[in-house]
């Protein structure tokens, strides 16, 4: 297959994933990769065949295209091609939540020598690099990288670039609990989807209705949480969009839960948590665990949810996602990432601040020690109903402790 026929391909490539016929697409573009010898054919198709799989959730097959098309970067000897591929590499890392990965080659992107596409291109390296630090809970540094790609979109009117920055930032923001601007940033992501995205893709306009819906529920407006999510869930479905499909089930599980409507909000955990697993959004699977630890919490079923935390943490762990001492609640220094925004321990006396130095077991949940003052290595768990006498078994020289959850 020569110059001529590969782009023509390539073309009909886009012509059908634009109308949905994503299959089709991908039988065409994979004919032409085994086919056709023209080398700058090919890098374009694989960075076609790494966005579908991106879109579609298949996250190890994007990544098996983006090292391909390092290695025909490299016979092409072109260091824009090169800063592209490594930036799809980082991508496909970052949706596989290897996000020290993720970080690495984004660094390599950055110390490539200038390039043409360095311009164009540093604000998303930026951007990937953010969610990365994210990801890792590494708040400073997300915020930091965040709002360099904020100046990329700025300086080079990108708007679609800092629409997906402000959809970031919503999520920054949601973590870190300023939730007023956890829904100022997707908003500002759906007005400019409103100006200037009559020609973008339908999966802006959802990424922005996503992120409000969450900022919504956490403040509590739950009408227009659901409202947001709807819309967004319509177009995932839309688009064949696996990954947001898994968000939005997370999001009304979340609002469900929050409504206290529990047997609803169980079975989108469990649909939200299926495709999570099948697309490998392990930080994803963390949120639903905890939901559903929280919804167990609330039938006072503490077996079940301290299950449910474990399993959160074994993967919180796996991710690396380790908050720093000095950016951590100091009130709850010795609490893990991600764990420790969900769960409490007070004592009587005390306002919001850890036990003296001893081990508590629940008695009626397990007859073993969860917590530990010096180490840690296992996360707190609780429910509101339980008083001291029913709920801890704290040393014999120890006040008694009551652990609660928190109302997220």
């Amino acid at each position: 297959m020569g110059q001529d026929q590969t782009k023509q391909q390539i073309e009909k490539g886009l012509q059908l994933y634009q109308s949905n016929q994503t299959e089709k697409a991908l039988q065409v573009w994979t004919k032409v990769l085994e086919k056709s010898s023209d080398l700058m054919g090919r890098f374009r198709v694989l960075g076609c065949l790494v966005t579908a799989h991106s879109e579609m959730g298949r996250y190890k097959e994007m990544l098996k295209f983006a090292v391909v098309q390092i290695d025909t970067a490299r016979e092409l000897e072109d260091a824009d091609f090169l800063l592209e591929s490594y930036l799809n590499l980082a991508r496909s890392n970052e949706k596989l939540c290897e996000f020290h990965k993720t970080i690495s080659y984004c660094k390599t992107c950055l110390g490539l020598p200038g390039t043409r596409a360095g311009a164009q291109l540093g604000g998303q390296v930026s951007l990937s690099m953010g969610n990365a630090f994210l990801g890792l809970s590494v708040f400073q540094k997300a915020l930091e990288s965040f709002e360099k790609a904020l100046r990329y979109a700025h300086n080079n009117d990108d708007a679609m670039l800092e629409c997906r920055v402000c959809c970031s930032l919503g999520s920054f923001y949601a973590q870190v609990k300023d939730y007023e601007k956890a829904l100022f940033f997707p908003c500002k992501a759906a007005e400019l989807v409103n100006n200037y995205g009559k020609g973008w893709s339908l999966k802006y306009r959802a990424m922005s209705q996503y992120h409000m819906a969450v900022a919504y529920r956490l403040l509590g407006r739950l009408g227009s949480a659901m409202e947001c999510c709807e819309e967004s869930m319509k177009i995932a479905l839309q688009h064949g969009d696996r990954p947001l499909q898994a968000l939005c089930l997370l999001c009304f599980a979340d609002i469900h839960r929050s409504r206290g409507d529990l047997e609803t909000a169980f079975p989108r955990y469990d649909s939200a948590m299926s495709i999570m697993t099948e697309i490998g959004n392990r930080l994803g699977q963390v949120q639903a665990l905890l939901g559903v630890a929280k919804c167990w919490v609330a039938r006072k079923a503490l077996d079940k949810a301290l299950d449910a935390i474990e399993r959160a943490q074994d993967l919180a762990e796996e991710v690396g996602n380790k908050v720093p001492a000095e950016q951590r609640d100091p009130e709850l220094s010795q609490l893990p990432p991600l764990i420790h925004e969900a769960w409490l321990c007070m004592t009587p006396g005390s306002r919001r601040g850890l036990p003296p130095r001893h081990s508590c077991s629940f008695s009626t949940a397990r007859q073993r020690p969860i917590y530990s003052w010096g180490s840690c290595q296992v996360v707190l768990t609780i429910a509101k109903a339980l008083g001291p006498a029913q709920g801890c078994s704290p040393g014999p020289s120890s006040p008694p402790c009551l652990f609660v959850l928190c109302s997220l």
